[in-house]
């Protein structure tokens, strides 16, 4: 059974799926603060700017804690706590999830995501939204290569140089294949850059990919971040640009990073927003959405290297601004970019999940 709320004049707000107006966001934020808190889930702080993402909130909202829980879960993590946690109101039910945009059908499929259409709602592309609300993207990037230049000379500019000699026991994924969707979607970049058309295909292709890679002692079974970088454990880690930008600021030099958009297989990766159909707090979680989707909350993605979904909007408005750009790596790294549709990304995601263990066969952890 659902959890019940019974906060006065809530529950208007929490059954619609109709365009929040300015009027009822002071009833909304009345009935957030009335709340207190905000569960978030999978939230790294140097993941597209999120750590400004949320002292951004708190700075509006100094009323709502926020309780976050597991910052490097994945997107399969994420789902799970909810459908772990479906008749608790305590800490560790999840109130918002970020996940990668295959899960978010997923999600609404199960009955694990409420909807709910921000006041910005005719801002994001159709492409990257629920119709009805249950899920919408909020950010994108493309797959490259973050690397270590003190123990990589030579870096490389595309997914067949990973498979040299030059590259043994450096190369990792920024998370598990079987779970994460950074490295579902790094698998199916790969497939691409192989010949392997966008889906199973690719997926597949990906999956031989990584076992030449693995057979060749390439492959370095480890969750690759900015520590493992800087330690040497993983010198080169496959990740989303706008993390391996955040890391490489993060480092400031120590060691130098580079990185690099590979030359084929340019992946973008969608990541969408939802709210939990059991959330303990979701007036709270529909104010975190009328946030992020604002254009401070956009801009503040845009800061940590994410292209915001409003982005094109915003632009055409003129509310981006110029030093935001210009810290984005050229353009023309992206001009290749291929945003897989949701039926190709769910045919990759099976394929990658159902046959990593099986033709890779490394326990990436």
């Amino acid at each position: 059974m659902k959890p019940m709320h019974v906060l006065a004049g809530a529950a208007l707000l929490m059954a619609s799926t109709a365009l929040v107006h300015a009027e009822d966001l002071a009833a909304l934020e009345a009935a957030a603060k009335a709340e207190g808190q905000l569960t978030t889930i999978a939230l790294p702080h140097d993941w597209c700017g999120y750590g400004a993402v949320i002292e951004g909130f708190k700075a509006k909202y100094p009323d709502i804690k926020i309780n976050e829980l597991n910052p490097d879960a994945g997107s399969a993590d994420e789902l799970e706590a909810i459908r772990a946690n479906k008749g608790n109101t305590g800490p560790q039910a999840p109130d918002v999830i970020d996940v990668g945009l295959s899960f978010g059908p997923q999600a609404k499929e199960e009955g694990l995501i409420q909807p709910y259409k921000v006041s910005t709602w005719d801002e994001i592309p159709a492409e990257v939204k629920d119709a009805d609300g249950y899920w919408y993207g909020d950010y994108y990037g493309v797959m490259s290569f973050m690397v270590n230049k003190d123990l990589v000379p030579t870096p490389p500019t595309d997914w067949a140089d990973l498979l040299k000699a030059d590259y043994a026991g450096q190369v990792a994924l920024a998370g598990d294949p079987r779970a994460s969707n950074q490295a579902i979607l790094a698998v199916l970049a790969a497939g691409l850059a192989n010949g392997g058309k966008a889906g199973a295909e690719a997926g597949a292709k990906g999956l031989d990919y990584f076992k030449s890679m693995n057979d060749a002692g390439n492959f370095v079974p480890v969750i690759g971040k900015a520590g493992t970088l800087a330690q040497g454990a993983t010198p080169i880690v496959v990740m989303w640009d706008y993390n391996a930008l955040s890391a490489r600021d993060t480092l400031k030099g120590n060691p130098p990073v580079d990185v690099i958009v590979p030359k084929t297989g340019v992946l973008a990766g969608v990541y969408v927003q939802a709210i939990s159909a059991y959330a303990p707090h979701p007036n709270a979680a529909k104010l975190w959405m009328e946030y992020i989707y604002s254009d401070e909350g956009q801009n503040l993605w845009l800061k940590g290297y994410c292209h915001p979904a409003r982005f094109n909007a915003m632009s055409a408005a003129g509310k981006v601004p110029a030093e935001l750009l210009a810290a984005l790596p050229p353009a023309d790294a992206y001009a290749k970019a291929y945003f897989p549709s949701l039926d190709e990304q769910a045919a990759n995601k099976a394929a990658v999940t159902e046959g990593w263990d099986k033709v890779v066969g490394a326990n990436v952890q």
